[in-house]
């Protein structure tokens, strides 16, 4: 039976989960920011990405975002007060 979060990202747009998914990916977007915009917390994006992805990819993920300062609003540099690169996104 899957768990709470994973029932609460299912009632997100398909855009909306795409989105989620995209931001736990991207190196400069912290785990703070998906919880600002969609209102769950990292162990909730961590079961998401559980659940949505091939198991190689959902460990290949884990280990690149443990530990990642970037990842984690308290262990970035108090200067950088952005959550992405200005360029990142395409118009």
């Amino acid at each position: 039976m899957p768990k709470a979060p994973v029932k609460r990202f299912r009632r997100l747009s398909d855009d909306e989960q795409s989105r989620v998914i995209e931001m736990a990916w991207e190196d400069r977007t912290p785990f703070e920011a998906i919880e600002t915009l969609f209102g769950m917390s990292e162990p909730d994006v961590i079961e998401v990405m559980r659940h949505q992805l091939k198991p190689a990819s959902f460990r290949l993920w884990r280990k690149r975002v443990t530990g990642r300062t970037t990842k984690h609003q308290a262990l970035r540099p108090p200067n950088v007060l952005r959550g992405y690169c200005p360029t990142q996104y395409k118009r």
